[in-house]
């Protein structure tokens, strides 16, 4: 297993608008997902390793985020005709079997994904009730190859600053999972 580090976009940076479908169908927009705190956009997948080490910690979060006023959102970007385990169909299937409560929207173009210069799964994007980025990197210490528990302590502790008011936090240490499984170009 290759892993590949979140480029780690600079604090500030507006978030991109966007508007996708959840595997129903339904519309979602960027501008009604946003709580009173802010948004984690996170960039998951159903196959990645690093996202099955991390998957009760992310219902948990989409459970305990709310409550603070800070909105979750799943966004699947793999190419998922290459990928079928994490095609549309397989969105859904996966949100019961972990319990997740936050809304899981689908990348077809993957131009979102590239707005987001988003580069692996699990990939962790907070911004703040101006939708400005307040944190980008890890959810904790815990990768699929060591026996840190996932207790999502750097995410955790990112979102009680922002809720507080506070300045973001200093250090910020990169996220860590599989690459995005970009399309190939066209003719390729």
């Amino acid at each position: 297993m290759v892993a590949t580090p979140s480029e780690m976009v600079p604090l500030g940076t507006p978030m991109p608008a966007f508007t996708l479908h959840d595997p129903s169908g339904t519309e979602h927009d960027s501008a009604r997902l946003m709580g009173e705190h802010g948004l984690l956009v996170m960039f998951i997948c159903n196959h990645c390793p690093f996202v099955k080490h991390v998957a009760a910690e992310l219902a948990r979060l989409g459970h305990d985020l709310p409550k603070k006023g800070v909105n979750l959102v799943a966004i699947h970007s793999n190419d998922f005709e290459r990928y079928p385990e994490d095609a549309p169909n397989r969105i859904d299937e996966e949100a019961e079997a972990h319990g997740y409560e936050f809304v899981s929207l689908v990348d077809v173009t993957q131009e979102v994904a590239r707005a987001f210069r988003a580069a692996c799964t699990p990939d962790f994007f907070l911004y703040d009730g101006d939708g400005r980025l307040f944190y980008r990197g890890q959810l904790d210490g815990s990768r699929p190859s060591n026996d840190v528990p996932v207790t999502g302590a750097d995410l955790r502790a990112a979102v009680d600053r922002l809720v507080a008011g506070e300045e973001p936090p200093a250090e910020q240490v990169p996220s860590l999972g599989c690459n995005v499984k970009w399309k190939e170009p066209a003719g390729a």
